[in-house]
C-alpha cells in the first residue's frame, strides 16, 4: 500500500520568484519564468541549501544558529489566500515578491493547511515535499509597509493561517509558470494527541 495517495486536486503555478538576498530589515523577491530545482533548492536563492542555521521558529528544538536540515528551501503561497490577505489589509493585491514567495499556486482549496509531508508533483516528476505552514513574519510586514504605507503593521494578523507552506525538493526538476502540480497526501488519519 502506498504511503502517499495521489489526489484529484491539481494546482497551477501562477507566479514564480526568488529572494536573491535578504538584508536584516526586509524581504524583496523578484519574479521568474522558471526554476531549475536541485536537491539544495533553487541555486542563487537566499533559502537554498541542503542545510541552514536554525532560526527562532525552531528554538524549542535547536539553539538559534545550529546547523539543521533545510526544509525551508521553497515558500509556496495560494493565489486565493493572497487575495484574502489583500482584502484584510485593504489593498488591491499583495505582491508575492513582498512575501519572499517562491511559488504562487492556484486551484487548491485551504492550501495553507494541506497535511505536512504532502507532495506537489510537476509534469517532469519534480516533487516538492511540504514541511509545514509558514508563519507570518515581521520582515514581510516591513516590506509591505515600505511598499504600501499604513498597511504592513496589520500583516501578521491578516496572514495568520493563510501564509502558505514551506517545502523542500524531494526530486529535482524544472518548475515553470503554468505548470500543473498534482497533490499527493499521506495515507494516514489525523493525529488524536
Amino acid at each position: 500500500m502506498p504511503a502517499l495517495i495521489r489526489t484529484e486536486h491539481v494546482g497551477r503555478v501562477t507566479w514564480l520568484g526568488r529572494v536573491p538576498h535578504r538584508d536584516a530589515q526586509e524581504i524583496v523577491g523578484e519574479p521568474l519564468d522558471e526554476m531549475v530545482l536541485g536537491f539544495d533548492g533553487f541555486t542563487g536563492e537566499f533559502h537554498a541549501g541542503l542545510t541552514r542555521s536554525s532560526c527562532s521558529r525552531v528554538t524549542t528544538q535547536h539553539p538559534k544558529g545550529t546547523e539543521i536540515r533545510n526544509v525551508r528551501q521553497i515558500s509556496i503561497v495560494s493565489a486565493a489566500e493572497l487575495a484574502i490577505i489583500a482584502e484584510k489589509l485593504d489593498l488591491e493585491r499583495v505582491d508575492p515578491a513582498w512575501l519572499g514567495a517562491s511559488v504562487v499556486i492556484g486551484g487548491l482549496p485551504d492550501f495553507t493547511h494541506v497535511p505536512p509531508s504532502s507532495r506537489l508533483q510537476g509534469p517532469d516528476g519534480m516533487t516538492l515535499t511540504v514541511d509545514m505552514l509558514n508563519q507570518p513574519c515581521n520582515l514581510v510586514a516591513k516590506t509591505i509597509e515600505d511598499a504600501a504605507p499604513g498597511h504592513g503593521k496589520a500583516f501578521k494578523a491578516a496572514a495568520a493561517g493563510l501564509r502558505g507552506v514551506t517545502a523542500w525538493v524531494e526530486r529535482p526538476g524544472t518548475l515553470r509558470l503554468g505548470d500543473d502540480l498534482v497533490l499527493h497526501v499521506p495515507g494516514q488519519r489525523g493525529w488524536r494527541g
